[in-house]
């Protein structure tokens, strides 16, 4: 039985371990979209401009939504360790940091849209 819980254990780490990855890379991406968008939209002007950072906005919406997913599945996988008493899986300051960072980021996306 230990060794059927300790298989479970590492799984759940190894799970929390693919999630926190995919986070990084979904957040990374955010913020080159960011950083792209910054400096497309000096260069386009017009509906052409308007019509790409509507695009880019869709996109952050969606890639948001994606990110707290992540971090909720993040959260349950760590509190699974918990509930059955074994060490933390993972650094909930590091996710929710990077989880902080990328809602400030859409902040200021969406009150750069506002703005327009």
């Amino acid at each position: 039985m230990a060794g059927v819980q300790r298989a479970e254990e590492q799984a759940t780490r190894n799970g929390i371990q693919a999630l926190e990855m995919a986070y990084s890379g979904v957040q990374s991406r955010r913020q080159d979209v960011e950083n792209t968008k910054h400096g497309m939209t000096a260069a386009l002007q017009g509906s052409d401009g308007l019509s790409f950072q509507r695009l880019l906005d869709s996109w952050d919406e969606h890639a948001e939504i994606i990110s707290k997913n992540l971090k909720d599945m993040i959260d349950q996988l760590n509190e699974t360790l918990r509930s059955q008493g074994l060490a933390q899986g993972s650094s909930n300051e590091a996710i929710n940091q990077a989880y902080s960072q990328s809602q400030s980021v859409f902040d200021n996306l969406m009150g750069s849209t506002e703005n327009k």
